[in-house]
């Protein structure tokens, strides 16, 4: 990897996450896990523990990383090994992948290509488990296979574990009766085996079946390995029901247990599929900065990712941004090998074709950079910008930022100190429906969750956004007022002077002094860095810069109160109409969800599976899939 290089188009040096200058690190404080994992996501994903010098220590997955990266701080009593790992921790970098499987296998490709210390480590290096099918026969064999592919053949996989894998052998067998017996075996056969009698193969040791009519079978098995098995499924769905209506429940159990083993072996693996070369990179930009996310696949495995924070990004677009770091992170590497063929990225940068060429000349071979990918490449680039998104929200809520923009917030507010403590609220409702109020805090730290409150509006005109802030401002200050919690310094308001209004009604009802109210509207056009401030007590109306730092921040909180209120409501309107998750997605029909939840096994295997597995039921498109995807993986508090 390259290091920080000044960049010839912005002037400014492209920062790695995760580099550790060692005069730094004698600075710095302990590393604070708890903090770190309170800002976590809540998804899957892998996570990687660094040591002072910047050097991998240990590789872990986790279905929710938020809950496991804090089980290491949160507990008294942790095993010597834990203790002695979480003593040398300086930095958690984080990968968020989109099913718990996936972690998995990027777990394994990780360790292999790391080896940190605290990991323990397999000698015999085995590897996952694939499925090998010996095209060079007359009548191929269907095998287990694990470790080094050295025999003529077709591979696939790899699949989660050898379990899974034995399962879907025993599976192929009922399905599609391809023979799975040793050569030495099959060679010297003058009659059926059991197999044949018990119908788990067609017998090609003896001649019962023709070349053509095997091939046959052997060419359906091959879909099925290969996910296209939405006829296979619903065969066994439709046996299934037959089964249970026929009172045989134990043969519907064996088919419901068949059909899971389907859908654990054919999880779509988002870290290993498609071969070749690829960078993928992703820019995200938010509050006056930017994350570039680039992932590394390797003969179509993820070895993982490294985030970068470009200097000086302010308003730049996306576009600009990867038009500067891309020929800083490429050119002037002696290693020609380490530009891949295809750089992937989330939006072409600007000059593109000049880029390209400039790659391809230092490459000594055609290197292409492209946006609109399909396939795997899409799911690729799809996590690398969901890793970028989170990494950059990471570093917008690190202390060192945030003091920077409090301090910024003091200078353009005009005050006598900086704030330490911010509120801000913001009402969500449809149609005057299910009406939610919220309210975030901020510190010098960042979002304070454990402060945040939601208040459910009732007893007013549906849509009376007045009314709303009212009460919710009325029961927040009254429990301030009696002590529960410390007042802000500045109370924002998300709207204009009527809202406004509301608040200053409510602080000298309760006669509370020297809380500063803001109110922030947004512009004529409404764009981010267009919005206007509204400050009673000062008896102004103003605007910041667009790349001001503490317009940032107020963007921060303020968005933040959006989404905590959107949240609220939409968790209010469906415990209100007290129906089935699935039936509060649109296009979710009783039709569709009993066919999701038999072919999924309930509600928690629709919850667990991934937009490619949703995606191939009947009659679920990839937008439905998507949909239902994220209304199971909406952010926890």
């Amino acid at each position: 990897m390259p290091d920080s290089r000044e960049s010839p188009l912005s002037g400014a040096a492209v920062e790695e996450e995760g580099q550790v200058d060692a005069g730094q690190v004698a600075k710095d404080a302990l590393f604070d896990g708890r903090a770190f994992a309170r800002k976590l996501t809540t998804r899957p994903g892998v996570y990687r523990m660094l040591d002072g010098q910047g050097q991998v220590i240990y590789v872990g997955k986790a279905r929710n990383l938020k809950n496991r990266v804090s089980s290491y701080f949160g507990r008294s009593e942790q095993p010597p090994k834990t203790r002695a790992l979480v003593r040398q921790i300086h930095d958690i970098q984080v990968i968020v992948t989109h099913t718990e499987t996936e972690a998995l296998i990027l777990e394994n490709n990780l360790i292999k290509e790391l080896k940190p210390r605290y990991n323990i480590l397999l000698r015999d290096d085995k590897s996952y488990p694939y499925i090998f099918l010996s095209t060079q026969h007359k009548f191929p064999r269907l095998a287990y296979h694990r470790g080094a592919r050295r025999d003529k053949g077709r591979y696939l996989g790899p699949f989660p574990s050898a379990g899974a894998v034995r399962e879907t052998l025993n599976l192929l067998q009922k399905l599609f009766r391809v023979r799975q017996c040793e050569d030495s075996f099959y060679s010297n056969r003058t009659r059926p085996c059991l197999q044949y009698q018990i119908k788990r193969c067609s017998a090609p040791c003896v001649g019962l079946i023709d070349v053509a009519d095997y091939d046959y079978d052997v060419r359906h098995a091959v879909m099925f390995l290969e996910g296209k098995d939405n006829q296979i499924i619903d065969e066994l769905v439709h046996k299934m029901d037959q089964a249970s209506e026929q009172l045989a429940f134990e043969q519907a159990a064996t088919y419901r247990d068949q059909i899971a083993s389907l859908r654990k072996v054919l999880e779509r693996q988002h870290v290993s599929a498609e071969r070749g070369d690829h960078d993928v990179i992703a820019c995200c930009v938010q509050g006056g900065l930017a994350c570039v996310e680039v992932f590394y696949i390797r003969a179509g495995h993820n070895l993982g990712n490294k985030a970068f924070f470009p200097k000086q990004a302010g308003d730049a677009t996306v576009a600009e941004i990867l038009a500067a770091f891309i020929p800083q992170y490429y050119l002037g590497n002696q290693d020609s090998t380490r530009c891949p063929a295809e750089i992937i990225v989330n939006e072409s940068p600007e000059d593109v074709e000049l880029l390209v060429a400039a790659l391809s000349d230092s490459a000594g071979r055609r290197v292409s950079i492209n946006s609109r990918v399909i396939g795997e490449r899409a799911k690729w680039l799809a996590m690398a910008a969901a890793n970028a998104t989170q990494d950059l929200q990471q570093r917008l809520s690190s202390r060192s930022n945030m003091s920077q923009r409090f301090s910024q917030l003091q200078e353009a507010l005009n005050l006598d100190s900086i704030p330490v403590r911010l509120e801000c609220f913001d009402i969500s409702h449809i149609s005057g429906e299910a009406t939610v109020a919220s309210c975030v805090v901020f510190n010098l730290e960042g979002p304070v969750k454990s402060d945040y409150r939601r208040f459910n509006i009732e007893g007013i005109t549906p849509g009376d956004d007045y009314a709303a802030m009212k009460q919710a401002l009325n029961r927040r200050y009254m429990r301030l007022k009696k002590g529960e919690a410390k007042l802000p310094d500045i109370l924002f308001i998300d709207g204009g002077k009527g809202q406004v209004a509301q608040a200053e009604q409510v602080l000298e009802e309760f006669q509370i002094n020297g809380v500063l109210i803001i109110g922030i509207a947004k512009g004529p056009e409404r764009r981010p860095g267009e919005e206007w401030l509204y400050s009673p007590e000062q008896g102004r109306e103003f605007r910041l810069q667009a790349d001001a730092p503490a317009l940032h921040l107020i963007q921060q909180i303020r968005d933040e109160a959006h989404r905590f209120a959107i949240t609220g409501h939409r968790q209010r309107r469906q415990k209100a109409q007290n129906t089935s998750t699935l039936e509060q997605i649109p296009g979710i029909g009783a039709g569709r969800r009993r066919l999701l939840l038999k072919q999924f096994g309930g509600l928690q295997g629709v919850a667990r599976a991934g937009v490619e597995d949703l995606a191939a039921v009947k009659g679920i498109n990839r937008e439905l899939a998507q949909r239902i995807y994220d209304t199971f993986h909406v952010e926890q508090e």
